[in-house]
């Protein structure tokens, strides 16, 4: 059977990691803090707490994939950590879901947007199909093919990104300077605002991990995946903070707070009328790059439950020609097809906000357990400084977020969890089929 390419190399990495992260979030989440934190120093500031969290996250990934460099990245350590169940249960939610649902509402996202900038007459649902199909038979190609449109992408969303905050820092007018009384420093009330405000930034700096999946296509997965994790979530860090004061500078605390569109109303302070069509370009270029980067990675991970005998024995199929998972990279594209053309996403992502984080602190516990095996082991070429209290923080804070989506969205979390639990009687049925299939 044919292998998996080993094709790509450190700026690959770089950029698929940035590539997961940034979405359009960064453009539309900063009003959502704003609401609760009225500064702009408790603003900066929870961004800055935001981003020391999503780097001790790259730390403890950086870790594992100096530690595991296999197959599926986040999927093998959990199995090689707990149980195949528990990697199971997570490559199932991520299929049925997490990534699936993510990429319809991403799609569906660019197509408004792509819309708003050509004047196309076309239904959403529609344009969020036509570019989920593209972007599945590029990846089909191979791997090299799928990570150059992504590198392309990437390049223009940053170029983007870069200009905004341009912009924003050449303003020669009156920067906006209202904002509300401080909040009560070391009250409830602080904390609880603080608390409600982490839970967007978490999510806008999320998404690092799925470039762990990509492990088995990198030429030296130990060394180009450590290095790409810090470089490119440090990038990350870099953007957001320079964008929120961007933000800040020409809304102020409460005008941000005010609009659920503040790149295109920063946009339209900076340049004038253009600044909308600008930024509807911009959302739609970062959309399509997050979009491209999800195709490329998660399929991977339904393929190393293939792989290990726990799904669809096509799913493990790789093209002798393209060297890549075709049966795998397809399966996500038409399931996101589907979801998307359902118009269920924006439903189907509440579900799973909480089973989400769940997995993010299991999997940075994963870091324990090899830690108490290293005996028997080769030394890591890479430790997370700090460890454990670093880690154990960072999987608190995965707590602390869960807990917070339960008390905010009870009835959507145990929705999430009864999609989660699911996949125990699925991992029964494919472990027993292998089984048999082994005897």
């Amino acid at each position: 059977m044919a292998k998996l390419a080993r094709n790509l190399g450190l700026l690959d990495a770089v950029l698929i990691v940035m590539g997961g992260i940034i979405g359009s979030g960064i453009f539309i989440n900063p009003y959502l803090v704003a609401q609760q934190l009225h500064t702009r120093a408790l603003i900066l500031l929870a961004w800055t707490l935001g981003a020391a969290i999503a780097l001790s996250g790259a730390f403890i990934w950086a870790e594992l994939a100096a530690r595991r460099p296999l197959l599926g990245g986040q999927y093998a350590y959990l199995r090689e950590a707990y149980h195949p169940a528990v990697a199971f249960i997570y490559g199932w939610t991520l299929l049925l879901v997490t990534q699936t649902g993510g990429m319809a509402a991403v799609a569906v996202t660019f197509a408004r947007y792509f819309r708003e900038v050509t004047r196309v007459a076309m239904p959403d649902g529609m344009i969020a199909a036509l570019v989920i199909g593209s972007l599945t038979v590029i990846n089909c190609f191979g791997v090299r093919s799928g990570s150059s449109v992504q590198n392309l992408l990437m390049a223009l969303k940053i170029v983007a990104i870069g200009a905004l905050v341009v912009a924003g820092l050449a303003f020669t007018g009156s920067p906006a300077s209202t904002e509300s009384a401080t909040l009560p420093a070391g009250s409830w009330s602080l904390i609880r605002a603080a608390g409600a405000a982490l839970t967007p930034i978490a999510f806008s700096y999320g998404g690092w991990q799925t470039s762990s999946f990509m492990s088995a296509e990198l030429r030296d997965p130990a060394r180009d995946l450590t290095r790409g994790l810090l470089i490119g979530v440090g990038g990350v860090i870099v953007v957001y903070l320079c964008v929120n004061f961007v933000y800040l500078r020409l809304l102020g605390a409460n005008g941000l707070a005010a609009t659920s569109t503040p790149a295109s109303i920063a946009m339209q302070i900076a340049i004038g009328s253009r600044g909308s069509a600008f930024t509807a370009a911009a959302i739609a270029i970062s959309t399509l790059g997050f979009l491209s980067q999800g195709m490329l990675t998660a399929p991977r991970v339904y393929f190393a439950m293939a792989e290990d005998g726990l799904f669809f024995r096509k799913v493990a199929y790789v093209s002798p020609k393209t060297l890549v998972p075709v049966t795998a990279i397809a399966l996500q594209g038409v399931w996101a097809i589907v979801i998307a053309l359902s118009g269920r996403y924006e439903q189907i992502l509440s579900y799973v906000i909480s089973s989400d984080f769940i997995f993010f602190g299991l999997t940075a516990a994963t870091l324990f357990v090899f830690r108490r095996r290293r005996a028997l082991e080769e030394p890591a070429s890479y430790l997370v400084p700090g460890h454990p209290y670093t880690t154990g923080l960072f999987v608190a804070c995965c707590v602390l977020i869960v807990a917070g989506t339960v008390y905010s969205h009870p009835r959507e979390s145990l929705v999430g969890w009864l999609i989660l639990a699911s996949g125990i009687p699925t991992y029964l049925f494919w472990s027993r089929s292998a089984q048999r299939e082994n005897r």
